[in-house]
C-alpha cells in the first residue's frame, strides 16, 4: 500500500494526501466519499476485496484556512523546474532577486527566480534589463495543486482531472 491519496473538501479544493489506510478507514466511517481509484490495484481482506481509492472528497465543507505555499530554496526551485530563468541551465543554480533587494526588491514569490551563477554574476546589482538578461517565464505565487500535479504526474495521474495545474512551469 504505497500508493496516496488525494483528500478534497467538498468544494474540490485540495485538503490534504493522505496514506490508503487512513482513506479506507474514512470511507468505512462515512466521512468521504470516494471519487476515483486505481485501476489496477485492489485491497483484499480474508473475505472481501475492495477498490483502491485514488481521490477522496470531505462529506462535510471543512473550513481550513489557506496558509499557502512555504517559500523556501526548494519549493523555489521545483516551481522553476530546477533551472535558470535566463537561461535553461541546471547546473551550479542560486536564487536571484529580480529587482535587487538594493533598489527595493523584495523577498517574495513574484521576486524570486532560479538563476545559475553566471547569470545571476552577469546580473549582478541591476535588473534583467539593464544587464541584458530576459526572464523565460514570469515569476508566480505556486498553489498546492501547482505541486500536487507535479507528484500526480509522476506518480498518480488519476488525481489530474481533479487539479487545477497552472500550465506555466509544469513540465
Amino acid at each position: 500500500m504505497e500508493k496516496r491519496v488525494l483528500v478534497l473538501n467538498l468544494d474540490h479544493s485540495p485538503v490534504a494526501v493522505v496514506t490508503v489506510q487512513k482513506a479506507l478507514v474514512l470511507i468505512f466511517l462515512e466521512k468521504v466519499s470516494c471519487l476515483s481509484s486505481y485501476d489496477t490495484l485492489v485491497v483484499r481482506t480474508v473475505n472481501r476485496e475492495f477498490n483502491y481509492p485514488a481521490v477522496i472528497r470531505l462529506n462535510e465543507y471543512k473550513n481550513i484556512p489557506y496558509k499557502g505555499v512555504l517559500l523556501n530554496r526548494n519549493n523555489l526551485f521545483k516551481r522553476d523546474g530546477n533551472e535558470c530563468q535566463y537561461c535553461g541551465s541546471k547546473k551550479m543554480l542560486t536564487i536571484d532577486h529580480v529587482i535587487p533587494k538594493s533598489k527595493g526588491g523584495k523577498t517574495n514569490w513574484s521576486n524570486l527566480v532560479t538563476a545559475c551563477h553566471r547569470c545571476n554574476v552577469q546580473k549582478g546589482d541591476k535588473s534583467p534589463e539593464q544587464s541584458g538578461l530576459k526572464l523565460r517565464t514570469t515569476p508566480f505565487r505556486p498553489s498546492l495543486s501547482f505541486y500536487l500535479a507535479e507528484y500526480a504526474y509522476r506518480n498518480a495521474e488519476e488525481w489530474l482531472p481533479f487539479l487545477e495545474v497552472k500550465v506555466v512551469g509544469v513540465k
